[in-house]
């Protein structure tokens, strides 16, 4: 009998590893295909199987697909969508091509165009934040008078805040239109800005699987304009009202663009005219929200979709009731760094789940104002929420780092 493969398109610093090790306990052997799986170090590290591919070119995954099906038994296909939205909508072709379970395509593309998803959001009766579309310097302008000021630029198409600001006068709206149209933002398409109100309130993440809410986190970012995660914690304390219209809304998104098969993140701020939804992620968050979603409620959400994407029957079954929240660690400069340290003290603090530092000494520090400038996080849990952030600032104090500027280009 043929071993049974689970096939992984592309890789991920931290949903990656996990989803080797839940495959591996249900009995998968994992095969990752990357353009450079080289520049995952957890394949290496943990001798998987990776196999270089053209991950753009849908032919050429069929092809290897193929090849490995002449040896194994696949079991499923799925993938991280890491900076790169349309590899989701991929995985969903490869898997309609091999009849095997995955999402609709069609559905997966809809939602990665955040303008076509607003669009569609908004014409079901789905409240989001008031927006127009822009390719050109004159088209952001207009867009950011007709909403007014302050307003969100944001590439229509990417993830992880990347290209994400808030724009609060002329000279920061004139600033990042020159950043995203000038050349410097890394397009995978052609240049389409999505220029949107800036609605306040608290920012909840909802994580579902199928049509099942399996819980609210609330989100806290670093200073503005960036969007630079700070903490995640989940369960986001919630009357029973605001937990309830807060289901009724993610619904009601799955329903307007077609999705309800597998994970979807719905991100949104709660408003003095109620939920207002940010954006639809039709794919599980990255870590660490799959190992807060485990803490906090003991449902694996790696494990169950691996179960899902492989046939099998899953379970979403709560077990715990804890707080869970992850503090990231953020440098305030550029500079090189020359030390780190305190991680091992921080893990010994009772209560602490994790401490995982993600880069090295001596490694280049230029931050983008997303995602990539977090450099670790800590991870703490415990009956309450009180006592959850206590723990947290605790252990998170106790990890430091030393950056040496980088010197003047006139020195």
């Amino acid at each position: 009998m043929a071993r049974k493969a689970l096939i992984l398109i592309e890789g991920h610093r931290g949903n990656g590893p996990l989803h080797v090790q839940a495959a591996q306990g249900l009995g998968l052997h994992p095969i990752t295909l990357a353009a450079d799986p080289g520049q995952y170090e957890y394949l290496a590290a943990e001798s998987i199987e990776a196999i270089r591919v053209d991950t753009d070119n849908l032919d050429a995954l069929i092809r290897e697909c193929s090849r490995l099906g002449a040896t194994y038994d696949i079991a499923g296909i799925t993938g991280f969508a890491g900076d790169d939205e349309s590899v989701s909508a991929t995985v969903g072709k490869l898997c309609r091509y091999f009849d095997l379970p995955g999402p609709n395509p069609a559905s997966i593309e809809r939602c990665c165009d955040k303008f076509t998803q607003r669009k569609l959001l908004a014409e079901a009766g789905v409240s989001v934040p008031a927006y127009r579309v822009a390719a050109n310097e004159t088209d952001v302008k207009c867009a950011a008078a007709e909403i007014g000021l302050p307003v969100i630029l944001k590439p229509a198409v990417g993830s992880g805040s990347m290209g994400v600001r808030l724009c609060r006068n002329v000279h920061e709206l004139t600033e990042h239109m020159t950043y995203l149209l000038g050349g410097q933002h890394a397009w995978r398409s052609s240049p389409k800005i999505l220029v949107e109100e800036f609605v306040h309130g608290p920012h909840y993440t909802v994580e579902i699987m199928g049509n099942e809410i399996i819980g609210v986190g609330i989100l806290d970012f670093g200073p503005p304009p960036n969007f630079v995660y700070r903490q995640f914690t989940y369960p986001a304390m919630l009357t029973d009202n605001q937990h309830g219209n807060i289901a009724d809304v993610s619904r009601s998104c799955l329903r307007a663009l077609g999705l309800g098969w597998g994970p979807t993140n719905i991100e949104l701020r709660w408003t003095n005219r109620g939920p207002v939804v940010i954006e639809v992620n039709p794919r599980l968050p990255g870590s660490p929200t799959p190992e807060l979603v485990q803490l906090a409620y003991g449902v694996d959400v790696v494990t169950e979709h691996i179960k899902l994407v492989s046939g099998a029957k899953w379970n979403l079954r709560r077990s715990r009731s804890e707080t869970a929240a992850a503090r990231f660690l953020v440098p305030d400069r550029d500079g090189t760094l020359e030390w780190i340290d305190g991680d091992v003290r921080a893990a010994g603090v009772p209560g602490v789940a994790e401490v995982k530092l993600y880069i090295e000494p001596k490694t280049l520090i230029v931050r983008k104002g997303d995602y990539r400038d977090c450099i670790g996080h800590v991870i703490a849990v415990s009956n309450t929420r009180t006592q959850t952030e206590s723990i947290l600032q605790r252990a998170a104090d106790l990890v430091d780092w030393s950056l040496t500027p980088f010197p003047h280009l006139s020195e």
